[in-house]
């Protein structure tokens, strides 16, 4: 295989990693039920904003849906790269799972503002870290539960992720590993500064799992009294 076609073929990897990610689930699933998400509660297209604005079911099918798109963009990058990547597929999984996280948050598909990247950074890194990423979404779950604000959990399982990938032996999945994992926790950081600072001045909302949703769609005209 001749380097043009390396490159032709390296540069499609990263394209359909990169257009894996982008696939703004929430706001789909919303515009499949007549409403726009983008006009409803943070106007975020994450599971968090869908949930509270469409409901606990649809929620959790976003955050399915953003988990298995980085998963997904993964295995394909490593498939289409094949191991003429600089690192083999497993080099190419590395920089799909950024390139999945970086469309998720900068989707062509909604103006470039996606969500803030924590489910689908979470299936990329359980594709690539499975111990460590585990290890930061239990911090993520203990984080919400106690302080009953999803943002606090996200914040706790980005600061946590990169801490277990270099400090802890059986959690590492090797240096490259630590370094995309480290940049994508960096990409979370910087996606919760606004929510850092209601943090910090006692402003963020709480986060009700059973909290109703805050919008539904327009009721049809024979429900109407």
């Amino acid at each position: 295989m001749t380097p043009g076609a390396l490159s032709v073929r390296t540069l499609l990897a990263l394209a359909a990693a990169f257009t894996l990610g982008a696939l703004p689930w929430g706001l789909w699933i919303g515009l499949a039920r007549g409403i726009d998400v983008r006009k409803h509660g943070s106007g975020n297209l994450g599971a968090t904003n869908v949930y509270r604005t469409l409901g606990p079911a649809l929620g959790w099918l976003v955050f399915g849906l953003d988990a298995l798109k980085g998963a997904l963009a993964v295995v394909a990058c490593g498939w289409i790269a094949g191991e003429a990547f600089p690192g083999g597929r497993a080099g190419a999984g590395l920089a799909g799972a950024l390139c999945a996280v970086l469309g998720h948050v900068f989707t062509p598909f909604a103006g470039f503002r996606g969500g803030k990247g924590v489910a689908t950074s979470a299936g990329a890194m359980l594709a690539v870290a499975p111990v460590a990423c585990s290890l930061a979404l239990a911090c993520f779950v203990a984080g919400a539960a106690l302080t009953q604000r999803i943002s606090a959990g996200s914040i706790a399982a980005a600061l946590s992720f990169p801490v277990f990938l270099w400090c802890v032996p059986f959690a590492s999945a090797g240096r490259g590993a630590a370094v995309i994992g480290s940049l994508v926790s960096l990409l979370i950081l910087l996606r919760h500064l606004p929510n850092i600072r209601r943090l910090l001045a006692g402003t963020e909302p709480t986060f009700a799992f059973r909290r109703p949703p805050e919008a539904s769609p327009p009721a049809r005209p024979e429900n109407r009294p």
